[in-house]
């Protein structure tokens, strides 16, 4: 079960920091037995291996020792954002038959909102004390009152469901991606296996990004091995660069947005990272001259995780040390790619034919083994579309080279086809991001009656970028040529992101397609 990779840390440092929450810390001993009373408390709502409980919560260390309950008592867990608005929670408690809901204070008053569309949700539990907008929720302190803090005599089989987690919505309605055991125990030995450290060394996570996507996974693995887990309740940029020196942080999980920002927050270059072993980036490309510029600033701690909801983090990854060829820096093709197939994911590329390509060749990227789930919650057809003999079809596009080192060229969905050519945008947002005034950028095709699309660039400027349209325009006519510059330049504020950084494409591309029908 997954809840063994916890107890192996409680095992081995009972007395240690489990986790720390500005001045509060929980001991593994005290996180273990609470974990434990959570467990017992739900197994007394008759909770089994077919039940499902979703908690609503910002990062909060209570809420994540539910998480490890609900495992222990060989619970269902589903993942909901709290950043999300509150109807599309609704949506996924009712889609994937939830039963229990764990609820943060701070949340209470949008669940009562919509307390009576919750039918399939038979009891609410609240982080707090008695609630006045959610009657019927009961305290949690009451609910665990008297329950047992001995581990409850449950086991569950490695293909059992662990958890349900909607798909990230970037390309359109969630689907519920059941991951089990057995794929969620090779996901934290893959990242056990990449984060690397001495026998004696003493792991610090720092938990920026939510626990409800891949912290919480990245922070299993620093427990199980008996380290500290910090959490900060959002990943601004002074509070990570804080907590980073003050609690001599040695690990962190950053989309690469977040880090852009910490690249550009005043001061960066001054401030001591001598802890840190591994910042990983991952759950969005990367800009390479940022990537360069991060392991200048940050030291040679880079590594990059590639995976998805459907075979989680771990795909592929680039350890530290093979950012560097020869103690110096390794060749862009080389740093532009996602790293290599971890131990236990085999992973290959096919042609629109289903042959597997060659080293040189772009095709799909297809993964099989245990880290693939078992399939979408409720949806076999969806679930035959995405798993063919045994292979996971990312829905990404890659190549491998000689050396094994696979490199993501792009989604299939997001190619644009303009004037016959196809065209990745990955390449050409690489070429924008290397322009110092660009802090972030998205490339879509937007309707264009010649071309069919017309390549265009959504740009967000640093707060002290200046520059033009026309100057973007001629950057990438140099290195790319004029079929794959864009046509046009449009700057934004903000660009629109998922809760966790991610760039949201298909909102990008719906300002262009608001009324059009795309057809490629």
């Amino acid at each position: 079960m997954i809840i063994d990779f916890f107890d192996r840390g409680w095992a081995a440092n009972a007395r240690g920091t489990a986790f720390q929450m500005g001045e509060q810390a929980w001991s593994y001993d005290d996180a273990g037995k609470l974990s434990c009373q959570i467990a017992n408390a739900l197994l007394a709502e008759g909770v089994n291996g077919e039940t499902k409980v979703a908690v609503l919560t910002s990062n909060d260390v209570t809420a994540w020792l539910c998480v490890l309950g609900i495992w222990r008592a060989g619970g269902v867990w589903v993942p909901l954002n709290a950043a999300n608005p509150i109807n599309e929670s609704v949506e996924l408690l009712d889609a994937f038959d939830c039963e229990i809901l764990i609820v943060h204070p701070s949340k209470a008053q949008l669940v009562a909102q919509v307390r009576t569309r919750l039918h399939k949700v038979r009891e609410i539990i609240i982080l707090g004390d008695v609630c006045e907008s959610l009657p019927d929720a009961i305290p949690f302190e009451d609910w665990i009152a008297g329950i047992s803090t001995d581990p409850p005599a449950i086991q569950r089989a490695p293909d059992d469901v662990a958890l349900i987690s909607p798909t990230g919505g970037t390309t359109g309605k969630p689907k519920g991606v059941m991951n089990t055991h057995r794929s969620m125990s090779v996901m934290l030995m893959h990242l056990m296996h990449a984060f690397r450290y001495n026998e004696n060394e003493h792991i610090v996570h720092l938990a920026a990004a939510p626990m409800t996507h891949s912290a919480g996974a990245f922070s299993l693995a620093a427990s199980a091995r008996g380290g500290t887990v910090v959490l900060i309740p959002s990943p601004e940029s002074g509070e990570i660069l804080n907590t980073i020196e003050k609690c001599r942080v040695t690990e962190v999980f950053l989309p690469p947005t977040v880090i852009y920002r910490l690249l550009d927050h005043p001061g960066v270059t001054e401030r001591n990272f001598s802890s840190l072993r591994h910042l990983c980036y991952g759950a969005a490309p990367m800009s390479l001259d940022k990537l360069k510029r991060s392991l200048a600033v940050f030291g040679p701690v880079m590594i990059e995780a590639y995976g998805q909801t459907e075979a989680p983090i771990t795909i592929a990854t680039l350890r530290p040390e093979e950012h560097f060829v020869d103690g110096q820096l390794a060749p862009d093709a080389r740093l532009i790619s996602c790293g290599r197939p971890s131990p236990l994911a085999k992973v290959s590329t096919f042609d629109a034919e289903g042959n597997q390509t060659k080293p040189g060749i772009a095709g799909e990227i297809r993964v099989r083994g245990d880290l693939v789930m078992a399939g979408y919650y409720k949806d076999e057809e969806r679930t035959r579309e995405a798993i063919v003999d045994g292979w996971l079809r990312t829905g990404d596009v890659g190549v491998f080279d000689d050396h094994g080192y696979l490199t993501i060229t792009d989604r299939v969905k997001d190619m644009i086809v303009s004037g016959g050519f196809n065209i990745y945008p990955s390449e050409i947002e690489q070429v924008l991001w290397s322009h110092p005034a660009v802090r972030d950028c998205s490339v879509v095709g937007a309707p264009d009656d010649d071309w069919g699309e017309a390549v265009t660039a959504v740009v967000e400027l640093t707060s002290d970028g200046s520059v033009t349209a026309d100057e973007l325009i001629a950057l990438c006519k140099s290195r790319l040529g004029s079929v794959r510059a864009p046509k046009r330049v449009d700057f934004v504020d903000c660009l629109p992101r998922s809760n966790n950084g991610k760039v949201l494409k298909k909102d990008v591309r719906a300002t262009y397609w608001s009324g059009v029908s795309r057809q490629i």
